[in-house]
């Protein structure tokens, strides 16, 4: 026990970084949500997309220099197991991760009320198995490109923000209305845990795991073990 707050202390700012950046995501994503619910459709669907796409390039770029940019428990346990990451950073990353999604929330359940689930992740007309197989290979592809435009040394310099930023907002904007294109069980957790909405929550949690970690073996093979890295 002593250890692991030894590590959640040694690693105190990246772990800050990485609340403060999946508050920043669900409060604006989720927020968006909720707003276009409020204003009738003033946002559209499509306007959540981009509100969802553009919040995390703007994040990684703001602060991918500070803790890596994860803002998603997947994308860590991903990096861990491809081995770009330490276990020990593990647990305290995914623990800031879901406080700054239940804090946004929070905040937002505060100011705007108790209105479409808090942006909750839903599959459509209660369809697991749907909402199961779509995130897993909607976070596949998400993870693939993370790994392509983030960390690999042949990758164009500077465009990894816009890249998977484009890629989160056009699975949202795709992929959405059936399975709410979470791909991120932090992103899900927080409406989930603030809102008491838990119909179905353990595939966002399944699925996005499963798919980063396909993502992760795959590259693996394109990559020659990850020694182009």
């Amino acid at each position: 026990m002593k250890s692991f707050f030894q590590e959640v202390y040694q690693f105190r700012r990246e772990a800050l970084a990485e609340a403060i950046g999946t508050f920043t995501l669900v409060f604006a994503g989720t927020g968006a949500v909720m707003v276009n619910n409020i204003s009738q459709g003033a946002i559209t669907h499509l306007g959540i997309s981009f509100v969802f796409g553009a919040v995390v390039a703007a994040l990684i770029y703001g602060i991918g220099h500070l803790s890596g940019a994860h803002f998603n428990p997947a994308v860590t346990l991903a990096f861990w197991t491809s081995g770009f990451f330490s276990k020990g950073r593990v647990i305290p990353y995914i623990l800031a991760q879901l406080f700054g999604a239940i804090a946004a929330s929070a905040l937002l359940l505060t100011s705007l009320g108790r209105v479409a689930n808090l942006g909750a992740t839903l599959p459509l007309h209660g369809n697991w198995w749907q909402s199961l197989v779509l995130e897993t290979v909607l976070t596949f592809i998400l993870m693939f490109v993370i790994l392509g435009s983030g960390l690999d040394r042949r990758a164009h310099i500077g465009f990894a923000g816009l890249a998977i930023g484009l890629t989160v907002g056009m699975e949202a904007a795709f992929m959405g209305p059936i399975t709410g294109a979470s791909m991120n069980p932090a992103r899900s957790f927080g409406p989930a845990f603030v809102g008491g909405i838990w119909q179905h929550h353990w595939v966002y949690w399944v699925a996005p795991i499963l798919g980063a970690q396909l993502a992760v073996m795959v590259y693996r093979q394109l990559s020659h073990g990850f020694r182009d890295f």
